[in-house]
């Protein structure tokens, strides 16, 4: 079984490869970037595979009750957005309210983040980048918001995306036992 940290890694490429999409699509236009119909399939069909990547998760790696509601929680409202967002690409849902299933997904995982990290932010890095990563879902949740009322409003949108890229920097920074600043304390012990 791998280490946690790779697992973050391997979530953090999901977060940057459908970030950096979005934020393609804010630079350019949904204009623009649709008229490659595959495009406009990348971020929610992402959003859907890393929730369901996330049951496997919620399964093996998990020690704890709730751990185990934490990342069920994130894997179905990350399914329920990623599954809400293709059906509205595809044209099977005509009403743009469903895309508030993404400001729904991003307070559930940022709050199920801050609740299953029961340690301070400064114990570890690992700490850190929960909190870290919990508080900008909660208040990147704002954007995917404004941007269903105001959807071609350029700030709402890169803001959305960069919320996902941000992310994926934080996540990149994940170590199962190590100080956020420097070496290793005499009561930290790598799993190395």
């Amino acid at each position: 079984m791998p280490p946690a940290e790779h697992v973050h890694w391997l979530f953090a490429t999901g977060f940057l490869i459908g970030g950096l999409g979005l934020l393609a699509e804010a630079i350019v236009g949904p204009e623009v970037w649709r008229r490659r119909r595959w495009r406009a399939y990348i971020w929610p069909a992402t959003i859907f595979a890393l929730g369901l990547l996330m049951w496997p998760v919620m399964v093996f790696f998990t020690n704890s009750a709730i751990h185990m509601l934490a990342h069920g929680s994130w894997a179905q409202v990350m399914m329920l957005a990623g599954g809400a967002h293709l059906a509205l690409v595809h044209g099977k849902l005509k009403s743009r309210w469903w895309e508030l299933t993404m400001p729904l997904a991003l307070v559930v995982s940022g709050a199920a983040f801050l609740i299953h990290e029961q340690n301070g932010w400064l114990f570890a890095r690992s700490a850190f980048v929960h909190h870290v990563c919990g508080w900008t879902l909660i208040i990147g949740a704002a954007f995917p918001l404004a941007k269903t009322i105001r959807p071609r409003y350029v700030p709402f949108n890169a803001g959305y995306a960069l919320t996902f890229v941000v992310i994926a920097i934080v996540l990149y920074t994940a170590r199962d036992a190590a100080p956020i600043f420097g070496h290793l304390g005499p009561g930290l012990v790598p799993h190395r």
